[in-house]
């Protein structure tokens, strides 16, 4: 007989768990946050007396949308969007508990996230972007690196995981020669090509010749493209500071993220004229509506433009 403890919902949260890695390919990363949400789940559900999957109620999924945003504690909620990766994580499971036959249906079905305010992507200029390159100047292994990776980000509009799991195999080039194309991983392990530009190209080139084979014999032997001073893999964490030191030499001032360069990828390519479905399969976004937000930024810009310099916009 089952213990009046919440073991079953465990339990099968660590089912569903294993099911999204080993069976939907998801990152470590993407398995930890399911992990917390789910965490935080099973807390509220344990105060409300609920032990087993069975006995979850509609009122109990959107109790915990409610704590999440206002909690019971006076403790400051979380905002809109996180409330909304917290009820697709939690919505996630219940859909697999119905799926496996192990509620008679899915509770959280018609559940939906709070509303959230639209924001567009941030962009930085292509004057920033050039100083934020021109900054990772430098013959050591560790610039080198640092130039071949932002250029890279710019040039494919990777997300950061991309670049990080990037081998050195996932450099494409017709008959061993130069740099032409990266393969990148997405979200389910989805492939994509991706050109590179010359830039980046002749960045990469430096980094493989005359870098790498520095900081590869460091530490064990690795297929990662992008390797740290020790020799190991890069770690997203360490992107991020490269990215921030080098806004720092640049003295750019704007809040920049390994997703700046991203979102400055895609809005200078809808700006310079290319087809929205094009950017969409560059970015690897699964629907063409999450790449529009990008024609919003670039409209914008043209408002503003036309604002500023016609002689009766005022």
């Amino acid at each position: 007989m089952e213990t009046n403890t919440g073991e079953q919902l465990e339990r099968a949260v660590q089912r569903y768990l294993r099911h999204v890695q080993l069976e939907r390919g998801r990152s470590p990363h993407t398995v930890a946050a399911y992990r917390r949400d789910l965490e935080r789940y099973l807390r509220l559900l344990a105060a409300r007396g609920v032990t087993a999957p069975e006995a979850i109620g509609e009122a109990d999924v959107a109790a915990f949308v409610a704590e999440v945003r206002q909690p019971a504690d006076g403790s400051p909620g979380v905002s809109a969007s996180s409330a909304a990766r917290m009820l697709s994580s939690v919505r996630g499971w219940h859909r697999f508990l119905a799926e496996e036959g192990m509620v008679e249906r899915d509770v959280a079905a018609e559940q939906r996230p709070p509303k959230q305010p639209k924001r567009l992507p941030k962009a930085i200029s292509i004057a920033e972007v050039e100083r934020l390159l021109e900054a990772c100047g430098g013959d050591d292994p560790v610039a080198l690196r640092d130039r071949a990776l932002l250029e890279l980000l710019y040039a494919t509009g990777a997300r950061v995981s991309e670049a990080v799991d990037l081998n050195v195999d996932d450099i494409v080039g017709e008959g061993g020669a130069a740099a032409e194309a990266v393969r990148l991983f997405g979200k389910g392990r989805k492939q994509r090509i991706v050109p590179l530009g010359r830039y980046a190209r002749e960045a990469l080139d430096a980094y493989l010749v005359r870098a790498r084979p520095l900081l590869s014999p460091r530490g064990a032997a690795t297929p990662a493209l992008f390797l740290g001073a020790r020799g190991a893999r890069l770690s997203r964490q360490s992107v991020w500071l490269v990215i921030r030191d080098a806004a720092a030499r640049a003295s750019l001032t704007a809040d920049l993220s390994p997703h700046t360069l991203r979102h400055s990828f895609a809005t200078h390519l809808l700006e310079g004229g290319a087809d929205v479905r094009v950017v969409q399969e560059l970015l690897g976004h699964a629907s063409v509506a999450t790449t529009q937000l990008y024609t919003l930024v670039t409209a914008d810009a043209v408002r503003e433009a036309w604002a500023t310099a016609h002689p009766r916009a005022l």
